[in-house]
Parts: structure tokens; C-alpha cells; sequence
């Protein structure tokens, strides 16, 4: 008897010409006006999982172009929508939205660029904004037993996540359910990494209480493979996602990567809780189902770890963790956010970036995003991109520059240190 589908997750294939048109065709069929109020406030929440631009790592400009052409087009007034960015200690997400050019399209628009952890923006304890939800909490509890602070506006705001197809080489995969991480929990997020599964269980219970609606649009023209979400492999895959349903197109995702969804832990337990379907059975496919139906057989983060992922292993799961990962929670933790930064920005992207991105930037997604600022759409895409591929100039000595200076950002902005200053000023 065949199984009936629980969730729906709509794809479809695309290409510069057609792009913008089939993100409007792929949030429909996914029925999204079902879910995002067109008189509540949407936040569209970024994805920069790197400051850089490194295909498949961060929210693409057309990725973001198409959302809010495509609710513009619907009748969704720009006023109500703004886009939406945390602060990771280890990304500059300032510069991240120039280097991805997403702030492009957020000044074309003349939307609201809203970075959550700056200005007056309110901020209110969990146990204040879900109540009784947190006794249903698997893990944040014992890791903030006082609570944490999330963003006032984000209660009876619409979100609408912009994550990209890639891995992870903390949660496998990440995703819808991933891109929660950084707007929910304020500071020290790194506590929660030991039970990172259980924390991404609990924040989508947090979201489902808190937002009035909750939508995803996941890139996958570029595709991220190996130790995600930075130094990855990537890979041109030509498709886009859409869903209501954060755990189904997690799960279909990560199908589409060649793994199997139900083994990724926080995909099963928030299919065992009721949260989201995560089994690709009871997924019903609308677009195009073939190409649902693809496995690109990526090896996953684990096969090729960089030295910084065995390392991260090492200490929040394996032999290092009782010398070392209690002094993540003490005011010596801001040697792991310099360690992050030296390895991954002074290193890795001058070093190896170029390399390793070498064979998706002559393509056409590549030319599109190096031609950003200049081509002309039609309405349906971009029909006509200039023959030159995507050049990366920051490498080198120039990111080695760079590095240093989001190295000095890092320190100053690590939440052991800030909260002293805070303390200081409140006590003056």
C-alpha cells in the first residue's frame, strides 16, 4: 500500500536565463502564501556560513533576488519584508553580505537590512517568550539553565530561511533547520555544540511557538560537499528547493546529497517528535520529480576532514574533550574563536580556496556572480552573462590581510569579553 505523503517539498532545475522566474514558480508550489501572512512582518534570514565567497557557502544574490521579486509580484508589500542577519563570532557578517553581494540586492529593493545584534533591537528571555514549551526542551535547558535571549521581533514575525544545499561537518547536513542556529541563540552558542542535534530539535520547536509563519528556499545551483560548511568541494547542481516543512526539505536535501536522511540524527528526531516529516516516503515531490529523484553521491564531511574539523571532533566528541572543552565555557574561550579564524581565514581560503574553487567559477553561475552588478534581467532571469568567470582577488596576501583584521574583530566581539565590558558600563 503506498505510504501517504505528510509534507510537501517542491524542486525544480533552473538556469541564469530562467532563475528569477522559477524561484517565483518553486515558492508557489510549495504554497507558501499559506504560510507567510501578508500582513505580519517576514524576515528573510540570510545564510552566511562564511564571510568569503565560496560557492555553495552562503546565500546567493539570486537566490535572494528571486524570494522578493517573487513576493513583490505577489503582493506582499516591501515594507514588511527585511532581511535578516545574526553575528557569529568568527563571521563578519557585514563584510560577508558585501563579498556575497547580497547587500546588492538589498539596496536594490530598498528593503530593511536588519543585523540583529546591533542597535536598540529588544531581546527577551526564552522562558518570557515560549513559557511552559521550554519543559519540552531536549538539551537547552542544561546548557543555558538561566535561559537565553532571542530577538523580541521575531515573535509574530514570518521567516522565510535562505540556507544552500551543502554539508556540515558538525550535524552531516545543514540546512533549514541549521539556519535557525544563529538568530535564536544570542551568545555562546558554542556551549550547545556537544548536543548540537538536540539543540536543532529544540530551536525549531522555539520557531514553530514563536514565528507566524515558517517558509525555506534552499539553494542548490552551487552544492557544497566534504567538511562543510566552509572548505568544501563545490559543485554546479542546477536545482532550488522550497518548503513549509524545515525537517522534509532537510530530509529531501540531504537525499539529493546520496545520504540517508533518517540516519542524520537531528532529521530523525524531529520526525519521531512530530516536528516535520523526515522520511523521503512520506515526502510528496511537486515540480520536478526527476530531478528529485537524483543522488549525487557526495562522499559527506567526514571522509576528508580538514585538520580544524578533526580537531573540532576531537574536542566536543572524542579524546579532548574532558582537558579541553571546559574551558569553552570559561573566559578562555576566545582562544578557539582565534584558532577558527588563523586556520580557516589566514590559511585556508588564501591557500587552498582558488584551487578548490577553480571548476564551478568559469561556470555559468560563476559568470552570473562576477557579473552581478551589470547584467539585466528580463523578469524571467538573466538571458545574456558575459563570457568571463568568477574571479577571486581576495586570496593570497589580500585575504591574508583581510584575516587579521576579522582576527582583532573576533576578540573584540567574543561574548566573554563583551559581557565584562557590559557589566562595567551597567555598574559605573
Amino acid at each position: 500500500m503506498p505510504v501517504q505523503p505528510r509534507s510537501k517539498v517542491a524542486i525544480l532545475r533552473t538556469s541564469p536565463a530562467t532563475i528569477l522566474s522559477d524561484y517565483h514558480e518553486l515558492m508557489n508550489l510549495a504554497g507558501y502564501q499559506d504560510v507567510i501572512a501578508k500582513d505580519a512582518d517576514t524576515a528573510l534570514k540570510v545564510n552566511i556560513s562564511w564571510h568569503f565567497f565560496y560557492p555553495g557557502s552562503s546565500t546567493t544574490p539570486w537566490q535572494l533576488e528571486g524570494v522578493i521579486r517573487g513576493m513583490k509580484q505577489d503582493g506582499y508589500k516591501p515594507d514588511l519584508i527585511h532581511a535578516c542577519h545574526n553575528r557569529t563570532v568568527v563571521i563578519d557578517a557585514h563584510f560577508g553580505e558585501r563579498e556575497n553581494k547580497q547587500i546588492n540586492v538589498v539596496e536594490a529593493h530598498g528593503i530593511r537590512n536588519i543585523h540583529l545584534y546591533e542597535g536598540d533591537e529588544p531581546w527577551i528571555n526564552i522562558k518570557d517568550a515560549v513559557g511552559d514549551l521550554t519543559k519540552k526542551f531536549l538539551c537547552l535547558n542544561e546548557v543555558y539553565p538561566d535561559g537565553f535571549m532571542i530577538p523580541k521581533r521575531f515573535i509574530g514575525e514570518n521567516i522565510i530561511h535562505l540556507p544552500t544545499v551543502k554539508t556540515h561537518i558538525f550535524t552531516t547536513t545543514t540546512g533549514a533547520m541549521k539556519n535557525a542556529f544563529g538568530g535564536l541563540l544570542n551568545e555562546r552558542r558554542h556551549w550547545t555544540h556537544p548536543v548540537i542535534h538536540e539543540t536543532l530539535v529544540d530551536l525549531l520547536m522555539i520557531q514553530k511557538k514563536i514565528h507566524r509563519g515558517v517558509f525555506a528556499v534552499m539553494d542548490g545551483t552551487f552544492a557544497g560537499d566534504g567538511p562543510g560548511p566552509r572548505c568544501m568541494v563545490p559543485h554546479v547542481k542546477n536545482v532550488i528547493l522550497a518548503s513549509s516543512d524545515q525537517v522534509a526539505i532537510d530530509a529531501v536535501a540531504a537525499k539529493l546529497m546520496g545520504l540517508d536522511p533518517m540516519s542524520i540524527k537531528f532529521i530523525r528526531l524531529a520526525h519521531d517528535m512530530g516536528l516535520g516529516c523526515g522520511d523521503p516516503r512520506e515526502i510528496e515531490i511537486v515540480g520536478d520529480q526527476e530531478a528529485g529523484r537524483q543522488n549525487w553521491h557526495f562522499d559527506g564531511p567526514f571522509k576528508k576532514m580538514t585538520f580544524a574539523s578533526r580537531m573540532q571532533h576531537k574536542i566536543y566528541w572524542g579524546p579532548l574533550k574532558k582537558p579541553i572543552e571546559w574551558s569553552l565555557k570559561t573566559v578562555l574561550a576566545p582562544w578557539s574563536y582565534i584558532a577558527s579564524v588563523v586556520y580557516h581565514d589566514s590559511f585556508w581560503y588564501p591557500v587552498l580556496a582558488k584551487k578548490m574553487m577553480q571548476e564551478v567559477l568559469g561556470s555559468v553561475w560563476g559568470r552570473l556572480f562576477r557579473h552581478w552588478e551589470h547584467v539585466k534581467s528580463d523578469g524571467r532571469g538573466y538571458p545574456v552573462i558575459p563570457d568571463a568567470g568568477a574571479e577571486i582577488t581576495r586570496t593570497g596576501l589580500r585575504a591574508l590581510w583581510k584575516s587579521f583584521g576579522i582576527l582583532a574583530m573576533c576578540v573584540k566581539e567574543a561574548p566573554e569579553f563583551a559581557s565584562r565590558r557590559r557589566h562595567k558600563a551597567e555598574t559605573r
